[in-house]
């Protein structure tokens, strides 16, 4: 079997345990021509350092992407996509050796069937290749998509819950959503977790076996240029590239780009760069160094350029050496991320009290009431409490609560007064939550009923079949796949039920206060112990006044 471009006779997990000559990081001599004008190879020209000309004018050193280009002596970034076949060898040789040595222990760096690092175990046939490919594959699939916007410290823990509960694509193709946001709770960008439940439903259902090429891996639902080429290159051995934040970031300083990395003929410029560079007998473990080397080494804005396997190569690096108004760190153009939206929203965390005659000692059951966000936009599918989106940001909670109490009446026939009575009422609090491009405020209230004529659910269940609700009681929500925001939301209520402040007191029986029946006082005393419990300190409180 050959794979990779490695003619050798040696299958690409063999060749590596192999010692490999200098020749293989060099590519053909038919590679593209050397970079005109400007080379990292070879130090910048001295009198082009803000060099003095006859007008008594300076020039900056030329520098792709900035300011008018060309006519002003620049080179365009179009005559910068070209490394020279003698760079290209000493950066596969350089970041491969760093790499070796420095690489990071992560989870998804090693084989999934015996635990071994991938290419220090012992060699094995075809077959059991292909398995332990297949197996690769989907770690490096489940990886790469908790990777993204999401730092490594972060993922470690999810990924290695996550391949616990499904070790296969063939086992997580038959998970529920539900489950699969459940592992998912509290990483965020909810439809990443989405696309690889349908992604592994899509490959199930076509036999099972995982594409290996970039190719048939686009047709996976949500599997874009990156996640292919980082598949097929770790898993399959596949010589393409990938590029992430972290490649355009070594790439435009080795080049010296200032054009905006955002733009969409730049992205292809640097697909174009990275094709050349990446090694056709370890793709995988390249890509992986230049990912690893913007992530620990060439950082955003520390970069530590004495450390750098490439610094040799790198042109922004000697640019500055020469140019004192010049840093690496220039490198690319810094892009000035959009202002995030400002929503305001209600949300009333609803709970219905099972029975309102309870002894002492025991605790009545209770559920809430939680709605299914749509199956598009913001939080697709997920369950969260019931919500309203206001115009503006309403101070007034008086208005909220005509707006929410709409809503209520409208979606689910709860009807304060008429359906319902009202046990406790009262704002719990705001909470700003930060989505990468909206900022949510969120007014909370809890609302404690009880339904007339009893626990009768269906009473209160949405008529139009528009809005998907269920009721859970305190242990299903505990343990489902709430969004962080959710969970912030529920965590504040059970704050307020046990820190009520001394001054909402005031409308609540008294033990001293019998001006109530001694049934209806009875009555609301008990209901009071429901919610706070017999040894509270709301209760110990009231008890004492």
């Amino acid at each position: 079997m050959i794979r990779g471009g490695c003619a050798n006779g040696l299958t690409a997990l063999q060749f590596k345990n192999r010692t490999r000559s200098r020749s293989c990081f060099l590519p053909p001599s038919s590679s593209p021509p050397p970079l005109p004008l400007l080379s990292p190879m070879r130090n910048p020209n001295p009198s082009a350092k803000r060099r003095k000309q006859s007008t008594g004018t300076t020039v900056d050193p030329p520098v792709a992407g900035r300011d008018s280009g060309k006519a002003r002596g620049e080179v365009d970034i179009e005559d910068l996509v070209v490394f020279k076949r003698e760079e290209i060898g000493e950066i596969r040789a350089s970041l491969l050796e760093w790499y070796d040595q420095n690489r990071r222990d992560l989870p998804w760096r090693r084989l999934g069937s015996d635990g071994k690092e991938q290419g220090r175990g012992e060699l094995k046939g075809d077959e059991d290749e292909d398995e332990d490919e297949e197996r690769r594959a989907y770690g490096v699939w489940v990886s790469e998509v908790m990777l993204q916007q999401t730092r490594v410290a972060t993922v470690i823990d999810y990924y290695n819950r996550w391949m616990k509960k499904w070790p296969s694509l063939q086992q997580l193709s038959l998970a529920s959503l539900e489950e699969v946001n459940e592992i998912w709770a509290g990483l965020g960008y909810y439809r990443r977790a989405r696309y690889l439940l349908e992604g592994a439903k899509k490959i199930a259902e076509g036999g099972g076996r995982f594409p290996r090429s970039v190719s048939d891996l686009r047709k996976v639902p949500g599997i874009g240029n990156y996640t292919a080429g980082a598949i097929a290159s770790i898993a399959f051995n596949e010589a393409v590239p990938v590029v992430d934040g972290n490649v355009v970031r070594v790439l435009a300083r080795l080049k010296a780009i200032s054009a905006n990395p955002k733009d969409s003929s730049t992205v292809k410029k640097f697909w174009k760069l990275a094709e050349q560079l990446v090694d056709p007998c370890r793709p995988g473990d390249f890509n992986q160094a230049l990912m690893e080397l913007g992530a620990t080494i060439c950082t955003p804005t520390s970069p530590s350029c004495s450390s750098c396997p490439v610094s040799g190569q790198c042109y922004a690096l000697s640019m500055s050496k020469t140019n004192s108004s010049l840093m690496v760190t220039n490198y690319p153009q810094a892009v000035a991320k959009a202002k995030q939206r400002r929503e305001f929203t209600a949300v009333c965390v609803v709970e219905i009290l099972e029975s309102l005659d309870i002894s002492e000692g025991s605790r009545s059951n209770s559920l809430y009431l939680i709605v299914k966000r749509p199956e598009e936009g913001l939080l697709a599918g997920l369950w969260e409490f019931p919500s309203v989106l206001l115009e503006h940001d309403y101070s007034d909670a008086v208005a909220r609560r005509k707006t929410i109490d709409s809503f209520l009446s409208k979606s689910f026939n709860i009807d304060t007064g008429k359906t319902c009575d009202v046990i406790l009422r009262d704002d719990v609090g705001e909470y700003v939550h930060i989505f990468s491009h909206i900022r949510l405020k969120m007014y909370i209230e809890f609302l404690l009923i009880h339904l007339k004529g009893g626990m009768n659910l269906s009473s209160i269940a949405p008529d139009n079949g528009t809005i998907a609700c269920k009721y859970v009681d305190n242990e299903e929500l505990s343990s489902m796949g709430l969004t962080s925001g959710v969970r912030k939301v529920y965590s504040m209520v059970q704050t307020f039920k046990q820190n009520m402040n001394i001054s909402s007191y005031n409308d609540l029986p008294r033990k001293s206060k019998r001006n109530h029946k001694e049934a209806d006082y009875d009555r609301w005393w008990n209901i009071l112990c429901t919610v706070y419990g017999h040894h509270s300190p709301v209760i110990e409180y009231l008890e004492s006044t």
